[in-house]
Protein backbone atom coordinates (compact mmCIF):
# COMPACT_ATOMS: atom_id res chain seq x y z
CA UNK A 1 0.00 0.00 0.00
CA UNK A 2 1.37 3.42 -1.00
CA UNK A 3 1.67 6.39 1.31
CA UNK A 4 -1.62 8.27 1.70
CA UNK A 5 -2.06 11.54 -0.16
CA UNK A 6 -3.71 14.63 1.26
CA UNK A 7 -6.86 15.61 -0.62
CA UNK A 8 -8.79 18.78 0.28
CA UNK A 9 -12.56 18.35 0.35
CA UNK A 10 -14.32 20.54 -2.26
CA UNK A 11 -17.25 21.03 0.15
CA UNK A 12 -15.85 21.69 3.64
CA UNK A 13 -12.12 22.17 2.86
CA UNK A 14 -11.10 19.46 5.35
CA UNK A 15 -7.84 17.71 4.50
CA UNK A 16 -8.31 13.96 3.98
CA UNK A 17 -5.73 11.19 3.72
CA UNK A 18 -6.43 8.88 0.78
CA UNK A 19 -4.28 6.01 -0.45
CA UNK A 20 -3.31 6.66 -4.11
CA UNK A 21 -4.81 3.33 -5.19
CA UNK A 22 -8.17 4.44 -3.67
CA UNK A 23 -8.46 7.73 -5.58
CA UNK A 24 -10.62 6.10 -8.28
CA UNK A 25 -12.97 4.51 -5.72
CA UNK A 26 -15.11 7.65 -5.18
CA UNK A 27 -13.58 8.49 -1.78
CA UNK A 28 -15.62 10.61 0.61
CA UNK A 29 -14.61 13.26 3.12
CA UNK A 30 -14.01 12.04 6.64
CA UNK A 31 -15.54 15.25 8.03
CA UNK A 32 -18.64 15.96 5.91
CA UNK A 33 -19.08 12.53 4.24
CA UNK A 34 -19.46 14.07 0.78
CA UNK A 35 -17.52 13.02 -2.33
CA UNK A 36 -13.95 14.29 -2.68
CA UNK A 37 -14.09 14.45 -6.49
CA UNK A 38 -16.90 16.10 -8.43
CA UNK A 39 -15.66 15.63 -12.03
CA UNK A 40 -16.01 19.39 -12.49
CA UNK A 41 -13.94 22.46 -11.67
CA UNK A 42 -14.32 23.99 -8.23
CA UNK A 43 -14.93 27.75 -8.03
CA UNK A 44 -12.80 29.10 -5.21
CA UNK A 45 -12.46 32.41 -3.43
CA UNK A 46 -9.20 33.91 -2.27
CA UNK A 47 -9.86 32.49 1.20
CA UNK A 48 -10.14 28.90 -0.08
CA UNK A 49 -7.47 29.10 -2.78
CA UNK A 50 -4.39 28.72 -0.55
CA UNK A 51 -5.75 25.66 1.23
CA UNK A 52 -6.41 23.85 -2.06
CA UNK A 53 -3.04 24.83 -3.57
CA UNK A 54 -0.94 24.14 -0.49
CA UNK A 55 -2.64 21.11 1.08
CA UNK A 56 -3.53 18.93 -1.93
CA UNK A 57 -0.82 16.37 -2.68
CA UNK A 58 -2.20 15.92 -6.19
CA UNK A 59 -1.41 18.62 -8.78
CA UNK A 60 -3.88 21.50 -9.02
CA UNK A 61 -4.83 23.17 -12.31
CA UNK A 62 -6.24 26.70 -11.99
CA UNK A 63 -8.24 28.60 -14.61
CA UNK A 64 -7.87 32.34 -13.98
CA UNK A 65 -10.86 33.91 -15.76
CA UNK A 66 -13.36 36.81 -15.64
CA UNK A 67 -17.12 36.90 -16.27
CA UNK A 68 -16.80 39.60 -18.96
CA UNK A 69 -14.17 37.67 -20.95
CA UNK A 70 -15.49 36.10 -24.17
CA UNK A 71 -12.65 33.56 -24.60
CA UNK A 72 -13.08 32.58 -20.93
CA UNK A 73 -16.75 31.83 -21.50
CA UNK A 74 -15.89 29.84 -24.64
CA UNK A 75 -13.28 27.79 -22.75
CA UNK A 76 -15.50 27.05 -19.71
CA UNK A 77 -17.21 23.94 -21.21
CA UNK A 78 -13.82 22.59 -22.37
CA UNK A 79 -12.37 23.10 -18.89
CA UNK A 80 -15.35 21.23 -17.43
CA UNK A 81 -14.79 18.35 -19.88
CA UNK A 82 -11.09 18.30 -18.97
CA UNK A 83 -12.04 18.00 -15.29
CA UNK A 84 -14.09 14.91 -16.07
CA UNK A 85 -11.03 13.31 -17.66
CA UNK A 86 -8.28 14.58 -15.34
CA UNK A 87 -9.84 13.97 -11.93
CA UNK A 88 -8.94 12.32 -9.58
CA UNK A 89 -5.30 12.66 -10.66
CA UNK A 90 -5.68 16.46 -10.47
CA UNK A 91 -7.89 19.00 -8.74
CA UNK A 92 -9.24 21.69 -11.10
CA UNK A 93 -10.05 25.14 -9.73
CA UNK A 94 -11.57 28.27 -11.23
CA UNK A 95 -10.60 31.71 -9.94
CA UNK A 96 -12.70 34.72 -10.95
CA UNK A 97 -10.07 37.45 -11.26
CA UNK A 98 -12.71 40.15 -10.75
CA UNK A 99 -13.69 38.74 -7.34
CA UNK A 100 -10.18 37.64 -6.41
CA UNK A 101 -8.10 40.57 -7.61
CA UNK A 102 -5.55 39.83 -4.88
CA UNK A 103 -4.81 36.43 -6.46
CA UNK A 104 -4.63 37.91 -9.95
CA UNK A 105 -2.07 40.43 -8.66
CA UNK A 106 -0.10 37.89 -6.60
CA UNK A 107 0.25 35.54 -9.57
CA UNK A 108 0.81 38.38 -12.05
CA UNK A 109 -2.09 37.36 -14.29
CA UNK A 110 -1.80 39.63 -17.34
CA UNK A 111 -4.19 37.94 -19.76
CA UNK A 112 -7.21 35.76 -19.33
CA UNK A 113 -7.97 33.01 -19.52
CA UNK A 114 -4.70 31.75 -18.05
CA UNK A 115 -4.15 28.21 -16.85
CA UNK A 116 -1.61 27.67 -14.06
CA UNK A 117 -0.47 24.29 -12.84
CA UNK A 118 0.58 23.93 -9.20
CA UNK A 119 2.45 21.13 -7.45
CA UNK A 120 3.22 21.08 -3.74
CA UNK A 121 2.04 24.68 -3.38
CA UNK A 122 4.26 26.02 -6.18
CA UNK A 123 3.33 27.13 -9.68
CA UNK A 124 5.20 24.87 -12.10
CA UNK A 125 3.69 25.88 -15.46
CA UNK A 126 1.47 28.52 -17.04
CA UNK A 127 -0.43 28.75 -20.33
CA UNK A 128 -2.34 31.87 -21.40
CA UNK A 129 -5.18 31.73 -23.91
CA UNK A 130 -8.27 29.64 -24.50
CA UNK A 131 -7.91 25.96 -25.37
CA UNK A 132 -10.25 23.10 -26.16
CA UNK A 133 -10.51 20.14 -23.77
CA UNK A 134 -8.03 18.01 -25.76
CA UNK A 135 -5.54 20.88 -25.69
CA UNK A 136 -5.95 21.37 -21.94
CA UNK A 137 -5.46 17.66 -21.26
CA UNK A 138 -2.45 17.39 -23.58
CA UNK A 139 -0.83 20.49 -22.05
CA UNK A 140 -1.32 19.21 -18.49
CA UNK A 141 0.02 15.76 -19.34
CA UNK A 142 3.06 17.28 -21.06
CA UNK A 143 3.77 19.47 -18.01
CA UNK A 144 3.37 16.59 -15.55
CA UNK A 145 5.64 14.44 -17.73
CA UNK A 146 8.42 17.00 -17.21
CA UNK A 147 8.16 16.89 -13.42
Amino acid sequence: MSEAQHIVCPHCDAVNRVAPERLNDQPVCGKCSRELFLAKPLDVTSARFARHIERNDIPVLVDFWAPWCGPCKMMAPAYHQAAQRLEPALRLLKVDTESAQDLAARYNIRSIPTLALFRNGREVARQPGAMDSAGIIAWVQAQLGKA
